[in-house]
């Protein structure tokens, strides 16, 4: 799919699609993805009651739920490297419609996560340009910023994953300093420091599991990725590490050079007065400029998937073709500007609404994911697999459990406006499949003919050559 020429969905000449993406730049994609640094982390120290349950805590979900999530990720995205990622596996698992669903799903809840990125943005520029406190100021502002970030992803995925190199460079810098000037203050015991009483078990699950999902997010990219076999495992390995060390460098930092007494005052934003604390007013400076350009990466990122996503299910024919016109930088054009409307009608809701909101709706996609791990184990045993959990069925079953009951158990903890909220969306999704379904049948809009769309899977691990399986099959862990 990547290797051939493409039409310009302008004039329909034929031009040549953008570069593949290679492994540093998917790392960092992924790792925007998943995390874009510290920033946001702070809250884990107020509602859990101190250091101990935040450091804890980021040392113990990515294993219960990370790892098992990139694995999950890593097996599926190269046995199915195409572009829709998660809505091929659930198709392949359980048919079209769940993956319809899935898709929806998936795509609503990215969307309303993006839209917290210009916002924060602004939100951090504010205190050095009071005027965008106003409305007047803000609302441009927040427009301009929202169409100059989506034309960077219509130029091209390879600039976008060039740009978060440079943007993960300079935000991760400051924290690296922090951690350095920050040793010869640090007193171990004020990372055991807990006040069960501060607790706020809904806020910190909450926290935990923004800061820590996503991985599966960059699978929808997998039809734009050179050597997807051999790329994906090493990439999300990578960004594992990547996304563990840019939480725990800075809180240990922060928490063991602090007094515990401030463990109330850490909420979104606080990294800068732990720089300013640590090293001055220059270090929160720097602090506050890497969480600015932090939220652009952010935002690049989860564009980036959104779109391709729409994409794929339009190759799928799930969607109506226009979704897959491509630019002449190939680019999904219609997917991107769909993806820049959502942003900027769902970036009037709060903060903590919309994780709330994204995090229930992402939760019921990462159920249908992981039972489709295990479905895909049982029904296509034979399925060629370049990268392969070293696990049986059983394992795999046991692999999926924790993290499963841990998505329950955000889903336990929502509010009943998520419940309603949500449940609204998801009565949409089972309304959308038919409706499109219909769209087809009366050919009130063209869909791709079925002939002429990317074949869903892998062919089976007989009929491919031993020498390039052994290549492709990079271990994502040790």
């Amino acid at each position: 799919m990547g290797e051939d020429t493409i039409a310009n969905d302008d004039n329909g000449a034929k031009t040549k699609p953008s570069p593949k993406l290679t492994l540093l730049p998917l790392v960092v994609l992924i790792f925007y993805e998943v995390s874009g640094g510290p920033f946001g982390v702070e809250d884990s120290v107020k509602s859990g009651g101190g250091p101990l349950l935040a450091l804890l805590g980021f040392l113990i979900f990515p294993l219960i739920w990370s790892i098992p999530e990139a694995l999950v990720t890593a097996e599926l995205a190269t046995s199915f490297p195409e572009n829709g990622g998660y809505v091929v596996w659930i198709s392949s698992a359980f048919g079209p419609f769940w993956g319809f669903q899935e898709g929806f799903w998936k795509w609503f809840s990215g969307v309303m996560d993006n839209a917290l990125y210009p916002v924060l943005f602004l939100d951090y520029l504010k205190h050095s340009f009071p005027v965008l406190n106003h409305v007047a100021a803000r609302v441009p502002a927040l427009l301009v910023l929202t169409f100059s970030l989506t034309y960077l992803n219509y130029r091209g995925l390879h600039i976008v994953g060039f740009s978060a190199v440079l943007l993960a460079v300079f935000s991760l810098c400051p924290f690296v300093v922090m951690a350095l000037l920050a040793v010869p203050r640090i007193s171990p015991k004020r990372w055991l420091f807990v006040d069960f009483k501060k607790v706020n078990w809904r806020g910190y699950f909450n926290t935990m599991f923004w800061n820590l999902n996503y991985w599966d997010k960059a699978s929808t990219l997998a039809g734009e990725v050179e050597s997807p076999g051999k790329t994906f495992p090493k990439a999300l390995f990578g960004a594992v590490l990547l996304v563990m060390g840019s939480y725990l460098i800075p809180l240990m930092a922060g928490t063991g050079a602090l007094s515990s007494s401030s463990s109330g005052e850490w909420s979104d934003g606080y990294f800068a007065e732990v720089g300013m604390l640590i090293g001055g007013v220059w270090l929160k400076g720097w602090i506050q400029a890497a969480a600015a350009m932090s939220n652009l990466g952010l935002f690049e990122a989860e564009m980036s998937s959104d779109a391709f996503q729409l994409l794929g299910m339009s190759e799928m024919g799930m969607l109506p073709a226009f979704f897959a016109q491509r630019s002449k930088y190939g680019t999904p054009t219609i997917s991107i500007l769909c993806s820049a409307t959502g942003v900027i009608f769902l970036s009037w809701m709060s903060f903590q609404e919309i994780i709330e909101f994204l995090n229930f709706l992402y939760a019921l996609g990462m159920l249908l994911e992981f039972a489709a791990f295990v479905k895909l184990r049982i029904k296509k045993p034979d399925l060629n697999r370049p990268y392969r959990v070293p696990l049986n069925t059983f394992g795999a079953f046991i692999l999926c459990l924790p993290p499963s009951l841990l998505l329950i158990l955000v889903m336990v903890l929502a509010t009943a406006k998520t419940f309603l909220i949500s449940g609204v969306i998801i009565v949409l999704g089972f309304c959308l499949h038919p409706f499109l379904a219909l769209v087809k049948e009366k050919r009130w809009a063209r869909f791709i003919p079925e002939e002429t769309r990317p074949v869903l899977e892998v062919t089976s691990e007989s009929h491919v050559d031993e020498e390039h399986v052994d290549e492709s099959s990079a271990s994502l862990l040790p």
